[in-house]
């Protein structure tokens, strides 16, 4: 594993467990082993390196986000699902910060493009819902489930095999968001 992406990592961890605020260059230095000159040779600032941890899960949520708001959901939840599902278990720690710290770390400007493509998705499913129900379903499968891994990662539990878990979160997430009949 390159320097970088090993700095990446661990500083990724560090600011997901400490919080963005509460972590040093000088503790990351520590964690890989470092000196911070050396941190700061691979990235010239503590933003920088914030960037580099996050910005692959914004760019992953922002190509699952871009083609639906051109088409649609239509009858490919399915697919929605499964496709966020995944986003959800590959960036943890990613959504653990945009869920725990974006709303305190405004004027980051990668944590604001986080922000920004959260409110995206809200607007997309309220634009998209026909009833205050569907709205509300959407919200707890999608918010319900993000935070839920959230809260496995900062607790350390264990929820079981990740195939396990994400056939869980499709099967249940589906059902919330089975279209509702009109009443």
């Amino acid at each position: 594993m390159s320097s970088q992406e090993e700095l990446r990592k661990i500083a990724l961890a560090e600011f997901a467990a400490s919080g963005y605020a509460a972590t040093s260059l000088q503790r990351i230095a520590e964690l890989a082993g470092l000196s911070k000159s050396s941190v700061l040779y691979h990235y010239s600032s503590k933003e920088r390196l914030l960037e580099a941890a996050i910005a692959p899960a914004i760019d992953r949520m922002e190509a699952i986000l871009t083609p639906l708001e051109g088409v649609g959901l239509g009858d490919d939840r399915a697919a929605f699902l499964e496709g966020f599902v995944d986003f959800l278990l590959e960036y943890r720690l990613e959504v653990n910060m945009f869920i725990n710290q974006g709303p305190s770390l405004v004027d980051v400007p990668v944590i604001d493009r986080a922000n920004a493509l959260v409110y995206r998705l809200a607007e997309f499913f309220a634009a998209n819902s026909a009833s205050i129900e569907e709205k509300m379903r959407f919200g707890i499968a999608l918010g319900g489930a993000a935070y839920m891994l959230c809260t496995v990662q900062t607790l350390d539990i264990e929820v079981g095999p990740t195939d396990e878990t994400r056939a869980a979160l499709i099967s249940i997430m589906s059902e919330l968001l089975a279209p509702v009949p009109s009443r």
